[in-house]
């Protein structure tokens, strides 16, 4: 299950939630914008970071990561980046803060120890959402994340308990987004049924929301003309590996119906055989 795509999609839509999680948010949560930002020299990407509004003096900068599977080297990549970036637009901003959601204590990281001063300081604060409490007591929003922590035996009872709460209490011309996340979630967990079959165990159809649509697409969740281009590259890299020089410029050259094709298609890519081949087809 795509978690990170999901998670960054909700903190897209709904930029504040971060700071619901936080002891001491900032006065202007709402203004900030969320976004991923890129280094170079070394070039990287760091895909969760929330940025306070331009137009104020300059604010404080959250670096967001959710890991919800183990790595070892979280941290230095993390505080690496994390800090490269502030260094690089120091002018922007006055200071930083740094946020980990981890599902549980058992995909921390090990071996904490050349970090803990920073890790106990307030100025990093690490989220494990099964200490949230019960998904039915919580903020719509945040119930929504830790339902990509539920098992799949209780996940279509407290999705459909999500769904009615998002109903009756989020005005119409509102709920759409939150339902589609829902649905993103319970379809990603049960990839092996068939759409009917999930739309059955909800009682929705995809049809009211764009979720089938995204699935297919392989997590274009962030929506941005520009961030399709990156998402599909993304995703290639993780089914076939690093993409050449040339594959990449192929890829990048692509209209934009070719990219929602390719977003399609590479859910069947096992290795870079199959990425050229469609390439050269199409």
């Amino acid at each position: 299950m795509r978690r990170d795509s999901i998670f960054y999609k909700l903190f897209q839509t709904y930029p504040g939630l971060l700071f619901k999680l936080l002891t001491n948010p900032p006065g202007n949560a709402e203004e900030y914008r969320f976004d991923s930002v890129a280094v170079k020299e070394p070039r990287f990407e760091i895909d969760g970071v929330f940025l306070p509004p331009e137009n104020e003096d300059p604010g404080v900068v959250y670096f967001c990561e959710v890991q919800f599977q183990k790595d070892e080297r979280l941290y230095e990549r993390v505080f690496a980046e994390s800090l490269l970036y502030f260094y690089r637009n120091r002018n922007r901003f006055s200071d930083w803060q740094g946020v980990i959601i981890y599902p549980n204590r058992n995909i921390e990281q090990s071996e904490t120890r050349p970090y803990n001063d920073l890790l106990r300081s307030d100025r990093i604060t690490i989220i494990y959402l099964e200490e949230l409490g019960n998904i039915r007591d919580l903020p719509l929003e945040i119930a929504v994340m830790l339902l990509t922590t539920v098992d799949e035996e209780q996940a279509p009872q407290e999705a459909r308990y999500l769904l009615q709460k998002t109903q009756q209490e989020i005005p119409q011309s509102l709920n759409q987004g939150i339902i589609e996340l829902i649905t993103t979630i319970i379809a990603y967990k049960f990839e092996r049924l068939s759409k009917k079959e999930v739309e059955e165990m909800l009682g929705i159809t995809f049809e009211e929301t764009r979720v089938y649509r995204e699935i297919k697409q392989e997590g274009r969740e962030e929506g941005r003309q520009e961030g399709e281009k990156y998402l599909i590259i993304r995703q290639l890299t993780k089914r076939v590996g690093e993409l050449s020089p040339e594959v990449r410029q192929n890829v990048e050259a692509l209209s934009i119906k070719q990219l929602e094709s390719l977003g399609e298609a590479l859910l069947d890519f096992t290795n870079m055989a199959d990425l050229k081949n469609w390439l050269e087809v199409h």
